[in-house]
């Protein structure tokens, strides 16, 4: 589990974060507390905060500023751009930047899923993830792999978060292409997207949590497969 707590702090300070931008009406070029100062605020270790702060650079939210620190941006749109841009060469640091972003959205979708997901959509969900196994070439697994956590996305009803993990398609799925011609990893791609259902169905918060992060952190070890593609 420890994984998943790791991946629980993280998200913590991320909301202790946005909620201190909130309680101090802090806006574009306002400059945030220092790592070691957030870490003590939130009683938190610095490489936690430091994890949270690349979530929230992914997002377009802070930018580093040298001999200034952190910096309010409304970086957005170029968080969107320079995500698209990994796709031509995408490195240890972008793999984490791009993960960074899905941990920030699809981490964080269970209380949205939890009783609006009925058994078809769970039905579906298992048939797009055993066709993974089927697939014609790594290619078509990494679109099927993709199908699958679109689903999820879209399950939570959120059009603007649907619009923006569809705009990062070609992004996210380079990355799902990660040992894809490997069969054994197609069998842990499917058997992780089934305990995630399953979690998904117990309404297993924790478990739903260890799941998704262990997945996401998954393809680390097969950058170099990535980057030669």
């Amino acid at each position: 589990m420890e994984a998943g707590n790791s991946a629980s702090a993280v998200d913590d300070v991320v909301r202790q974060i946005k909620q201190l931008i909130r309680e101090r009406g802090l806006g574009v070029g306002d400059i945030l507390p220092s790592e070691a100062e957030l870490a003590a605020m939130f009683a938190s270790s610095r490489n936690t905060v430091r994890e949270a702060f690349r979530t929230l650079k992914a997002y377009g939210v802070v930018a580093s500023r040298r001999n200034v620190g952190a910096v309010l941006t409304d970086g957005h749109q170029n968080a969107m751009r320079d995500l698209f841009s990994f796709a031509m060469e995408i490195s240890v640091d972008a793999f984490r930047d791009i993960q960074g972003y899905r941990r920030l959205t699809e981490m964080n979708l269970f209380d949205l899923l939890v009783g609006r997901l009925a058994e078809p959509d769970f039905a579906e969900m298992d048939r797009i993830n055993q066709a993974i196994l089927n697939a014609d070439d790594p290619e078509h697994a990494s679109e099927l792999d993709f199908q699958f956590h679109r689903r999820l996305v879209d399950a939570a009803g959120n059009r603007t978060l649907s619009e923006t993990y569809g705009m990062l398609k070609p992004v996210i799925q380079r990355l799902m292409l990660a040992g894809k011609s490997q069969r054994p990893v197609l069998g842990g791609v499917v058997a992780e997207h089934a305990d995630i259902l399953q979690a998904l169905r117990n309404g297993d918060r924790i478990a739903f949590a260890y799941h998704m992060d262990r997945h996401l952190s998954a393809g680390l070890e097969f950058i170099g497969d990535i980057r030669n593609t």
